[in-house]
């Protein structure tokens, strides 16, 4: 697997302090992509044993809320299985902290059970276990908004995926409510 960075001190991809992956290799290929670079399943550097330690390291520190996953689209069966150890690592060595990924995959599509997506895979259903936070749906230009807290279109949805393991139906994050907030103040 590849990547494009690993940003430190992130704000933007995730609630509070956070570690974010960019991996490379996307399908979606979504209009007006912010990262259209990491398109390529080579972009960037591999990523290596020594890089999962420094990623890793970066959560020893108690104001760095977790680790965000995004790309590029790290719900490819490529990126999966290459994802799946650094994940179950992370959730081990630090269980209190948060794991976000954003996809360009609906949940529906993730979940429906293998063989019948072509991203659901064995390694699915164990990678979702692991996820906090899943933003799923693609970008699309014609429902951009700048009032949206941590998504760059209105479609996509931000799943509370420990509520919606609990209850056995999709639960929207609280913090959505939020997001009327961040829209720009009137002159």
């Amino acid at each position: 697997m590849y990547y494009g960075t690993i940003k430190k001190n992130d704000i933007a991809n995730g609630e509070g302090i956070r570690t974010t992956l960019f991996v490379s290799g996307c399908r979606n290929k979504c209009k007006n992509c912010f990262n259209p670079e990491t398109w390529s399943f080579t972009y960037g550097k591999p990523f290596t044993e020594e890089t999962k330690e420094e990623l890793l390291s970066t959560f020893r520190s108690p104001f760095v809320a977790g680790l965000t996953l995004l790309g590029g689209e790290p719900m490819e069966p490529e990126n999966q299985r290459e994802l799946l150890p650094l994940i179950r690592e992370f959730k081990m060595k630090y269980p209190e902290k948060t794991l976000w990924v954003y996809t360009g995959n609906l949940y529906e599509e993730l979940t429906a059970g293998v063989g019948k997506h072509f991203k659901c895979t064995e390694d699915t259903a164990e990678l979702l276990s692991y996820i906090d936070i899943l933003v799923d749906g693609r970008f699309e230009e014609e429902k951009k908004s700048l009032g949206i807290r941590f998504r760059g279109s209105t479609n996509q949805r931000i799943i509370d995926m420990n509520k919606t393991r609990e209850r056995g139906e999709i639960v929207i994050w609280e913090g959505c409510k939020l997001d009327k907030s961040f829209a720009p103040a009137e002159v």
